[in-house]
């Protein structure tokens, strides 16, 4: 039997987004976040069981786009927070010990995994970590702090969370740092929504840690090495946003594209109008450049050479527009557009988030600047 093509593949994932995704989707914007049972639907169609590396992560960059397709930026934040940017420092640095506590849940979406990285002081600029571990005597740590905008806040089972070993010297870079498993149901956990403008069903959250035991197990990898892991990390990290952001252009593009051909304005449609065509044609052609960027950042990715610069500009590029797209599709839509249940309205509150989250457009700038 010969092996599954992209077509194919495509093809199962969309099927599968219908049946586990869409027919829920307003219903979790609405309460702000994934139902337990659609974490576990997903879960148990395999959608989080997909490459994180290597040739089957191509097969991952078509779910990532294919997410993003929905239309839901806010589940596709809370699915790739999950299955991917959180999952990813187990993966990645995780020992085999730590894999077998957590990927099966997380597998199964019994598990829902959080990354708790941002502060208040300390966003894409994580020299200034507040959050502290502090050696409890007997190779643990007591955590305290306060993580911002963390996605899946109050439906995780598990945070990948970033912090300062006490007695680290402070604004000097994130030596003395360390990354832990914090289970969500140890002593001294809370969590409050955050109330987004966009990003409904992401389950965005402030989580406190006040004196939370971790044992010494939880330490992913080694603490003298915690700053190479955030950079491989958020490369990948901003690998997945920038895809996920692609396929919400899409998503986008084609919801306007089909409004124009359709709406008509003195028994003629909206793209009858030449400045509508041009406009049409420059977002068509913008899609298939970053699209294909995206595709070549996925492969470069899947073979172990996925970069800074690479990965910064398909994140910048994409979730840029993104933004650009989302505006078009209101002011074509006009006030039908701007109304607060609108496709049109949602993607436009959507937007913004994406040029945020996982390192700021302008930090983006920059590294490919240096890059």
């Amino acid at each position: 039997m010969s092996a599954p093509t992209v077509v194919d593949v495509r093809a199962r994932i969309r099927e599968t987004l219908a049946r586990a995704v869409l027919p829920y989707a307003e219903q979790w914007e609405r309460q702000r976040h994934i139902s337990t049972t659609g974490w576990r639907d997903m879960g148990a169609a395999g959608l989080f069981a997909l490459a994180h590396s290597g040739p089957g992560f191509l097969d991952s960059a078509v779910l990532l786009e294919e997410l993003g397709n929905t239309g839901y930026a806010g589940i596709r934040a809370a699915v790739g927070v999950h299955a991917y940017m959180a999952a990813s420092y187990l993966e990645m640095f995780g020992s085999a010990e730590q894999r077998a506590a957590y990927r099966p849940g997380m597998l199964a979406g019994t598990t829902v995994a959080a990354l708790a990285i941002s502060e208040d002081a300390a966003g894409s600029d994580l020299r200034h970590l507040s959050t502290v571990a502090t050696p409890d005597g007997v190779g643990g740590y007591r955590l305290t702090g306060v993580k911002r905008h963390v996605a899946n806040g109050s439906r995780a089972g598990v945070f990948v969370v970033l912090a300062r070993l006490d007695g680290a010297v402070s604004g000097h870079g994130l030596t003395g740092a360390v990354l832990l498993l914090v289970d969500a149901d140890r002593p001294g956990v809370t969590r409050e929504p955050e109330a987004m403008v966009g990003w409904h069903s992401a389950d965005v959250c402030r989580v406190g840690f006040t004196d939370v035991p971790v044992a010494g197990d939880r330490v992913i990898g080694r603490p003298e090495r915690t700053l190479l892991y955030l950079m491989q990390a958020l490369n990948a990290e901003r690998l997945v946003a920038g895809l996920l952001a692609v396929g919400g252009v899409a998503y986008c593009v084609e919801l306007v594209d089909r409004f124009a051909r359709t709406h008509l304005i003195r028994d003629a449609p909206l793209s009858a109008n030449q400045s509508v065509r041009h406009r049409l044609a420059d977002l068509h052609a913008q899609l298939d450049l970053v699209r294909e960027y995206g595709r070549h950042a996925a492969r470069a990715h899947s073979r172990g050479e996925l970069d800074v610069r690479t990965a910064s500009v398909l994140k910048l590029q994409a979730t840029e527009l993104a933004v650009s797209a989302a505006q078009t599709c209101v002011q074509y839509h006009g006030a039908r557009g701007y109304r607060e249940e609108s496709a049109a309205a949602r993607l436009y509150r959507d937007a913004m988030a994406g040029t945020i989250a996982a390192g700021a457009s302008e930090l983006m700038r920059e590294m490919i600047f240096e890059g």
